[in-house]
C-alpha cells in the first residue's frame, strides 16, 4: 500500500464524506509551546473517521456483494459506519457489538438501518464469530482495520489534513486496532518524507507500545479503559508491519489525563469529543509529547458520546 491508494480511496468518498475542519487554540499552543493544529473527525459523518474507512471498503463491492449484505464487529463507530455506508449503498449491514457498548452508540446502529448482535468482548472472540456469521448468512465480513480499503480511507484524514496545512514536523494519532495509524502514516510520510509519526493509546492498553519493544505483535487481555473505542487486544495482522516501519513512537495516557483533555476541548475550544479521539491532546497536555516549537497535527478520531456519559466523565 501507498500514498496513491489513499489518494483513490479520497476519490471514492469525496462528495459523500465531510471534509472535516481544522481547529486551533491559542491557550493550548501556549501549554504546549508549539503549534497545534487539530484535525477534527468529531465532524465527521457518524461522528467519528470510520466512515471513510467504511465507505471506501463498501464501494468497491459487487452489486452482487452488496445484495447478500455486509457483516462487522465493533465497538460502536466502526458499526455505525457500516450501517450508514451499507444503508447509501443499498445494503443490508448486521453487525456485532460488545454488550457493554455505550448504549447511544447502539442505538446509532439501529438508526442508520444496521442490526445488532451482541457479544460478550471478555469472554468470546469477535472474530471468530463474525467470521460465522458472515460465512452462514452469506454476507461479506468488513473488519475493523485489518483490510486494504479500511486502511486506504482512514488516511484520507491524514491527507486532508496535510493538503489544507501544508508540511508539518510531527503527526499524532491514536492507536486500537492500527488501521487508522497506518492510513495516517502512509499518507504523511508519502506527503512529507521525515515527518516524525506519533501514536498514542491509553496506558492499560499498551498492546502497541508492548509489541514496538519486542519487535512482533504482543496480545494483552482486554483493556479496561474509559478509550472504549482503543480497547485492542494485540496489534492488527496487516496494520503492524506498516505502523512498526512508519511510526516513530507510542506514547500512553491515563484515563484521568483523557479526562482532561476532554474537558480542555470543551471548556478552550468549545468541542466535544469521546474518550478515544482525546488521547492526542492529552498526551500533549499531560507532556507525554514536547515538541517545543514544532508544527504538529493531531487526528480528533471521534465524538460520539452520550450527554450523560460525557458529563459523567468530565464533571
Amino acid at each position: 500500500m501507498n500514498l496513491d491508494d489513499i489518494r483513490a480511496a479520497a476519490g471514492r468518498i469525496a462528495g459523500h464524506a465531510h471534509r472535516t475542519p481544522i481547529l486551533t487554540s491559542r491557550t493550548l499552543d501556549d501549554r504546549v509551546g508549539a503549534r497545534v493544529l487539530l484535525k477534527c473527525e468529531n465532524f465527521q459523518r457518524i461522528g467519528a473517521f470510520k466512515f471513510r474507512g467504511a465507505y471506501n471498503a463498501l464501494s468497491q463491492l459487487s452489486p452482487e456483494q452488496l445484495a447478500r449484505g455486509v457483516a462487522a464487529y465493533s465497538s460502536g463507530n466502526h458499526a455505525q459506519a457500516v450501517s450508514l455506508a451499507a444503508s447509501m449503498l443499498g445494503a443490508k449491514a448486521t453487525i456485532l457489538m460488545p454488550a457493554d457498548t455505550p448504549k447511544s452508540k447502539k442505538d446509532a446502529v439501529v438508526g442508520y438501518g444496521g442490526k445488532v448482535v451482541e457479544y460478550d468482548r471478555y469472554t468470546q472472540d469477535r472474530v471468530a464469530l463474525g467470521e460465522e456469521l458472515a460465512e452462514r448468512e452469506g454476507r461479506v465480513l468488513i473488519p475493523p482495520y485489518d483490510h486494504p480499503h479500511i486502511i486506504a480511507g482512514q488516511g484520507t484524514a491524514a491527507l486532508e489534513l496535510l493538503e489544507d496545512a501544508g508540511a508539518l514536523d510531527t503527526l499524532v494519532a491514536p492507536l486500537g486496532g492500527g488501521g487508522l495509524m497506518a492510513g495516517t502514516a502512509l499518507a504523511a510520510t508519502g506527503l512529507v518524507p521525515g515527518i516524525e509519526i506519533i501514536g498514542v493509546e491509553p496506558a492499560d492498553g499498551d498492546d502497541h507500545r508492548r509489541s514496538f519493544e519486542k519487535g512482533e505483535r504482543v496480545t494483552i487481555g482486554v483493556p479496561r479503559t474509559i478509550a472504549d473505542g482503543l480497547m485492542s487486544a494485540v496489534p492488527g495482522e496487516l496494520t503492524f508491519p506498516i505502523n512498526r516501519r512508519l511510526v516513530s513512537s507510542v506514547v500512553t495516557v491515563t484515563d484521568d489525563e483523557i479526562r482532561e483533555a476532554m474537558r480542555f476541548l470543551f471548556d478552550r475550544m468549545k468541542i466535544v469529543v469521546e474518550p478515544s479521539g482525546a488521547v492526542g491532546v492529552a498526551a500533549l497536555l499531560a507532556g507525554k509529547i514536547s515538541l517545543p516549537g514544532k508544527d504538529i497535527g493531531v487526528l480528533i478520531s471521534g465524538g460520539n458520546i452520550s450527554s450523560e456519559r460525557f458529563a459523567q466523565l468530565v464533571l
